[in-house]
């Protein structure tokens, strides 16, 4: 494995974190988001998984914004997809706030998908696994969904199409987005969606949660 100079932020440090997040994490749970911390910035060396250094922000931006999905929406257990996952969030860091998903981690950049599998290994998570894939391609190799998610994807109907289409079928879309997507996303027929969700510590970035229509796209 990859090392990397920079320091662990102390278990204190992540769990009054999270708290923040109304996120209540076991001393293993804090142990995997340091080991994954360790991991992604020495990673980022190499292959572009964030523009942020700081570990402290890496925390919050990355892993309470992404975790902060599992107290809101809320997710206990289901099948959920992450698309475009990059360096893991918000997939991994769900999976390891919320350790009953299973978990798809839906990645067509090889060098992404291949840090992606290393954390999933380092980690021993189960129920676990990343897909080498432009999402479009996939349907039953992870139907039916209870969860579609995305972070960073920005073709917001071209993705929720796909979504909700009959080879897919996920059930709900959880979308980390900009004030200014809400209400484009909001236009966007077969989803019925809630009142968007602040996350704490963010400016103008929110949770938006979409509930598929009974008929799904052909």
């Amino acid at each position: 494995m990859l090392t990397n100079n920079a320091p662990l932020l102390s278990p204190d440090v992540v769990t009054k974190a999270l708290r923040e997040f109304q996120l209540q994490v076991t001393p293993g749970q804090i142990a995997a988001i340091q080991r994954y911390m360790v991991m992604l910035l020495a990673w980022n060396e190499k292959v572009n998984l964030t523009a942020i250094r700081d570990p402290l922000e890496v925390l919050y931006r990355h892993f309470c914004e992404s975790m902060y999905a599992a107290a809101a929406v809320p997710l206990q257990v289901g099948r959920l997809a992450d698309v475009g996952s990059g360096g893991g969030f918000p997939g991994l860091a769900l999976k390891i706030a919320r350790p009953e998903l299973q978990v798809f981690l839906i990645e067509s950049n090889v060098k992404k998908a291949t840090f992606l599998a290393e954390v999933v290994r380092e980690l021993n998570l189960t129920d676990t696994r990343v897909l080498v894939s432009r999402y479009e391609e996939l349907g039953e190799e992870i139907t039916p969904l209870d969860f579609v998610c995305s972070r960073a994807l920005g073709e917001f109907d071209k993705f929720l199409n796909w979504a909700r289409s009959e080879r897919v079928a996920a059930g709900r879309a959880v979308l980390w987005v900009g004030g200014r997507d809400v209400d484009e996303i909001k236009k966007f027929t077969g989803w019925n969606w809630g009142e968007p969700i602040s996350i704490p510590h963010s400016l103008q970035r929110f949770l938006l949660i979409g509930s598929r229509q009974d008929e799904p796209q052909q």
